[in-house]
């Protein structure tokens, strides 16, 4: 199995900050092989952990024909990202190279579909959780009986996790003065994800 490349300083095994990082960044991409070619989609995901197990569900179009690779779909790869942001060496102390910081989740599994009761009740767990709040929101039960209709267009997948690779690309080999340039230097910049990133290299470095 391929995996994510992660250097020591990089790597996250926090199963409950990993958790966290895809509830915070569920809008995700599930990747399976066709044929040898591999097949992408960008979806919301739900992570569910039941007896130590974890599941991620989700659904596509059924004019995406990547839902025809779900059934009984070996090494599965679904990719949760966060923020990155370019990050100059000229914020360092000595002389070096360029580089990219980042955040990433990748996790592997076994996929196959899900039947339409599955697939009903993963739509009230999204819905709820995005429209919840609302008690006029676009939860399942307040849709009318056409618009639930529309689940015939979808099909839901099931991915059942057998393994994690998380790594946070944040400067952490840096040493402490170059740290903080960096943070003080995005600040600064304050484009695209800057905010994020600087806020990220802030929180782990506590």
């Amino acid at each position: 199995m391929d995996e994510l490349y992660i250097p020591k300083h990089f790597k996250v095994e926090d199963i409950e900050e990993i958790k966290s990082f895809i509830n915070q960044h569920d809008f995700g991409t599930i990747i399976t092989m066709e044929d040898g070619r591999p097949l992408a989609t960008h979806t919301p995901m739900i992570l569910t952990e039941e007896d130590g197990e974890w599941t991620i569900t989700g659904h596509i179009s059924k004019g995406n024909a990547q839902w025809k690779t779900f059934e009984d779909h070996e090494n599965t790869l679904i990719i949760f990202k966060g923020p990155d942001a370019y990050i100059s060496s000229t914020w360092y102390e000595d002389e070096n190279v360029p580089t990219w910081n980042y955040q990433s989740v990748h996790l592997y599994g076994h996929c196959r579909q899900m039947t339409e009761t599955e697939m009903e009740a993963d739509l009230i767990k999204l819905l709820d959780k995005y429209e919840g709040h609302n008690p006029d929101g676009a939860t399942w039960n307040n849709l009318s009986e056409d618009t639930r209709k529309q689940i015939k267009g979808i099909v839901g997948f099931k991915v059942k996790v057998e393994e994690v690779q998380a790594a946070y690309k944040m400067s952490q080999n840096r040493k402490e003065d170059d740290y903080q340039s960096i943070i003080h230097e995005l600040g600064e910049r304050d484009e695209l994800m800057d905010e994020e990133i600087s806020r990220e290299m802030k929180r782990i470095r506590r």
